[in-house]
């Protein structure tokens, strides 16, 4: 489902608003930042639109797809939280709803008795690669600028990040 097209870019006049409002050193910035925010949400109304009937949401596909390129298919939540960047509670949340769906499973550390490992189930690998089929053909390969360009906004975004102290 896409939004209606405007014929006026609400950051274009909020930009105009707050150089009016004497803001002109912020601007710039402002409009920035809104702008990465409307990408972001229409980058993941696709993503939504493609998972949705898989029962997925971006958050347990790159649980899944992590225990996928795991080495043994099993992590043990803490690290998964850390390379996934979110709280372990969020990713506590994400293994209850695919547990509960049968796409992974908690199992004992067998290096470390009181651990516990997540681990990808055969219909968890399944789903996990039909959903990376689907986002691959209808979002990743079709990002919405020319492949020069793609690799121009990673560049950015990687520099913002880094910046923000998101990456050493």
């Amino acid at each position: 489902m896409t939004a209606p097209r405007l014929a006026v870019d609400p950051i274009v006049e909020a930009r105009r608003h707050w150089e009016e409002h004497g803001w002109s050193d912020a601007a710039e910035g402002m409009a920035a930042v809104t702008s990465i925010m409307r990408a972001q949400q229409l980058v993941l109304a696709r993503v939504d639109e493609v998972l949705r009937p898989l029962e997925l949401t971006f958050a347990r596909y790159e649980l899944l797809m992590l225990l996928h390129f795991s080495r043994t298919g099993a992590l043990p939540v803490t690290k998964a939280s850390t390379r996934l960047q979110v709280h372990p509670t969020s990713v506590t949340n994400a293994v209850d709803r695919l547990e509960a769906a049968g796409l992974v499973e908690r199992r004992r550390n067998p290096t470390d008795g009181r651990g516990i490992l997540v681990a990808l189930t055969p219909a968890g690998r399944a789903l996990a690669l039909k959903a990376t089929e689907r986002l691959n053909a209808e979002v990743f390969e079709q990002v919405g600028l020319a492949p020069r360009r793609t690799g121009t906004l990673l560049s950015v975004l990687t520099e913002l990040r880094r910046s923000a102290g998101d990456l050493a």
